[in-house]
């Protein structure tokens, strides 16, 4: 069922849309406003997947309704309907916002196919934020210690910036999350993120993966290839483990940080990129600097904002919100009923030594699942949690 709004003053133009678009579908649920301050109460209280709004109005015009409805319902599409005289001000409309606009008296076919396409970007836009909402679920932070919630409000202050942000932590601490929500709460959520492990791609290979390579830079070389700063362009790159980059990889990220250019390996053509660039490191960098292994110019650029992701061991309390978290997760995932822990499992549980972290929690929670008994006691963790 579509639901389509028509915001009108002429009562028989009304009658003409009301009448096209039930006979045309009648999957097409339609109501009217009689003019743009009725129209937009109705919209304040009701969600509509289409709005089709007259521009020549008494009390608020077309333009002051565009502008009204893209502040309380932006995801809303809005079809402008012109007289012969209103032309230009119908293709203003389209400047600040408006899906589209059909003339009076308004032609058949036009207004069914205009209508049709509005539909349908509508059901794109559902869909997109739906998937960015799942995206979103799977990179949740977890969490109401103290160290969580100020991370969280960090994120909050920093990710709408262009501030480059240095996180770092113990292995499995989760510190990926953290990128993604500064990538998914920013002005870039629309464009890519590009994640490189810099811990993963052989030193004489992470030139190219960062910034390409061009045919015959190398012996492997069979083609043309971009980088994962090419990649990102529009977006954000997130360089995990960035304490395990060579130092020549070093001199070059710096230099794509300082100019916003990167060159391809083979190449001396500059191309000009337009990343926010996000790092992280489980590694003391200040010891890394004063041993010659990372510059300090480079962790100067990247460390703008400084975000300590604490070890699970420091946020004990934290562990009966995650089991309960990862126990749903799980069960979802293997399409079986969700268990419960007991008291004093979850007790046993916060005072186990989680070197591994968060990562090291999940799959004990997993394996308490899968080996536990109906309710996890505390003897399954004894069993089936140590080392």
């Amino acid at each position: 069922m579509s639901r389509i709004l028509i915001i009108e003053d002429e009562a028989a133009i009304r009658r003409v849309l009301v009448k096209i678009l039930t006979e045309e579908n009648e999957g097409y649920q339609v109501t009217e406003a009689e003019d743009g301050l009725a129209g937009i109460e109705i919209i304040k209280k009701e969600d509509f997947d289409l709005v089709l709004c007259d521009i020549k109005m008494p009390k608020m015009d077309g333009v002051e309704v565009l502008e009204a409805i893209k502040k309380i319902k932006p995801e809303t599409p809005i079809v402008m309907i012109s007289g012969h005289g209103d032309l230009d001000t119908a293709v203003n409309t389209m400047r600040l916002g408006a899906f589209d606009y059909i003339s009076k008296p308004p032609d058949l076919n036009r207004l069914l196919n205009t209508v049709r396409i509005a539909l349908d970007r509508k059901e794109l836009v559902v869909e997109n934020t739906r998937l960015k909402k799942k995206v979103g679920k799977n990179y949740e932070m977890v969490g109401e210690s103290d160290a969580i919630q100020q991370i969280k409000e960090m994120i909050e202050k920093v990710a709408p910036t262009e501030a480059r942000v240095l996180i770092t932590g113990p292995n499995g601490t989760g510190k990926e999350l953290v990128a993604h929500w500064l990538h998914q709460k920013s002005d870039r959520s629309k464009g890519p993120m590009i994640e490189v492990n810099c811990a993963a791609i052989p030193s004489e290979l992470i030139e190219s993966e960062l910034f390409g390579h061009v045919k015959g830079a190398f012996t492997s070389a069979n083609k043309d290839r971009a980088g994962k700063f090419e990649a990102a362009n529009g977006g954000t790159i997130f360089l995990d483990e960035v304490g395990d980059m060579s130092l020549s990889a070093q001199a070059k990220v710096l230099r794509a940080l300082q100019e916003n250019k990167v060159q391809r390996v083979g190449s001396d053509k500059d191309i000009k990129v337009n990343v926010r660039v996000l790092a992280a490191t489980n590694k003391d960098l200040m010891k890394e600097i004063s041993e010659g292994n990372f510059r300090e110019d480079l962790y100067h650029r990247l460390a703008v904002i400084l975000v300590k992701v604490p070890a699970l061991n420091d946020r004990r309390d934290d562990i009966p919100i995650l089991v309960d978290y990862f126990t749903k997760k799980i069960a979802g995932e293997h399409g079986t009923a969700q268990k419960k822990f007991s008291d004093n499992a979850l007790k046993k549980l916060k005072e186990y030594d989680w070197t591994g972290n968060i990562r090291e929690l999940r799959n004990v929670v997993e394996r308490l699942i899968i080996l536990g008994g109906a309710e996890v006691s505390e003897e399954d963790v004894k069993l089936f949690a140590t080392k």
